[in-house]
């Protein structure tokens, strides 16, 4: 909702709340946060709060160190596992210089400036989330081990499935900040777990996976455990994915398929930023994650598949990206990319009906396969001209020398 600073002074001080969450990422998409208590939530709202960017990697060094935050009012949430008496509310902010100006590896501004490029263009698109994660046991020191909490498999049941009450917590506690899960269950891997969210605008999607993956963390850690996003944490088991469902809004009839083909005509340039690690590409291309740029409907071997759905719901699934992703800078980068297939109506190449994981050398040999490594995303990268006219320099040197 679009609270004011002055309502959301006043639910401050009317529900006893006292510690409020500054929230922001690194380029990465890691979460970072300063707590405050109310008294200054006034000047935070007016002049913003201080922080030190030469200890987040990546935002600059030592001789231009000052950023503020600034809270979003719109993204207030009571962070439900903290105490009812004294409690605590987290919003997400934009990060600015001293003298105001936009700090340009903020990547939830850079989000709401692809937004903003896709409005003027007289379309918008939607954002649904599908996220999978391990649950693993903690040793005798509270340390993560890479043991499974269960040995279940696709859509177990308790007791098989040990991670449901787990899943439950989670599931409620998300229901309670306002995030709609829309379904839960367990995945093909021992401990493994997939919940996936009610599609929404790209801002709040972005701001819901990054809360999601604090909340999952949060609540396994109340129950001993572990929950690991990494993309390949068990050689030989399934890796986890980020798959993200979009859709296209107030656009032509044939509005979805210039989207797609503009995604698929970039997602190698993009691939550095959907899958930024080096485990990354120890999932692509096995265990039902893509390895070539494809597209297909009901085939979980493609890299773009469009699910059985009708109405509003009615959507393509891109299957490549992974939770290392900030997701704000994944969206922003679909978004270019699908307004681009859009604005050139660029045109939707064959489907590939076959099963990639299985087809045959003659099959696949006409097909262009994702970078493959991280030194290979990066090279798409590097020279990328779409990319060059979106990101910030400094953001793209950060990616390409990590």
């Amino acid at each position: 909702m679009n609270y004011t600073p002055q309502e959301v002074m006043q639910y401050i001080q009317e529900e006893d709340v006292k510690f409020i969450r500054l929230a922001f990422c690194d380029c990465l998409g890691r979460q970072k946060n300063i707590s405050i208590m109310p008294q200054e939530l006034e000047r935070a709202f007016k002049y913003g709060i201080s922080l030190d960017a030469s200890a987040i990697a990546g935002f600059g060094d030592e001789a231009r160190s000052d950023l503020f935050l600034h809270p979003d009012p719109a993204t207030i949430m009571v962070l439900p596992w903290r105490p009812e008496h004294g409690r605590v509310v987290r919003m997400f902010c934009t990060i600015t210089y001293p003298d105001g100006t936009q700090f340009p590896l903020d990547s939830r501004s850079i989000l709401k400036r692809a937004i903003q490029d896709a409005a003027q263009a007289g379309v918008s698109f939607s954002f649904g989330s599908e996220m999978e994660f391990y649950l693993f046991k903690l040793d005798e020191q509270g340390e993560p081990t890479k043991t499974p909490y269960d040995h279940a498999t696709y859509m177990d049941v308790a007791p098989e499935d040990k991670c449901e009450n787990v899943r439950r917590e989670i599931c409620l506690t998300l229901e309670k900040m306002g995030i709609q899960p829309e379904s839960s269950h367990h995945e093909e891997g021992p401990g493994q777990n997939e919940i996936d969210f009610r599609y929404s605008d790209a801002l709040t999607a972005a701001d819901n996976a990054i809360t999601f993956c604090t909340v999952v963390k949060t609540i396994s850690a109340r129950n001993g455990l572990w929950a690991d996003f990494s993309p390949k944490p068990l050689p030989g088991a399934p890796g986890s994915g980020f798959h993200i469902n979009m859709s296209l809004r107030n656009g032509s009839p044939e509005g979805m398929r210039h989207m797609m083909a503009g995604i698929l005509n970039r997602v190698a340039e993009i691939t550095l930023f959907l899958n930024p690690t080096e485990q990354s590409y120890r999932r692509l291309g096995s265990h039902k994650a893509p390895k070539y740029i494809s597209w297909s409907s009901n085939n979980r071997s493609m890299l773009i598949r469009i699910p059985a759905a009708s109405g509003e719901y009615q959507r393509m699934e891109l299957r490549s990206p992974d939770c290392s992703a900030n997701p704000y800078l994944a969206f922003a980068l679909l978004i270019w990319a699908g307004l681009e297939g859009v604005q050139e109506q660029l045109l939707l190449p064959d489907s590939a009906n076959v099963n990639l994981f299985t087809a045959a050398q003659h099959d696949v040999s006409a097909l262009q396969s994702l970078p493959l490594s991280l030194a290979a995303a990066r090279r798409c990268a590097q020279d990328s001209a779409f990319l060059q006219k979106h990101l910030p320099q400094p953001l793209l040197d950060f990616f390409l020398s990590k």
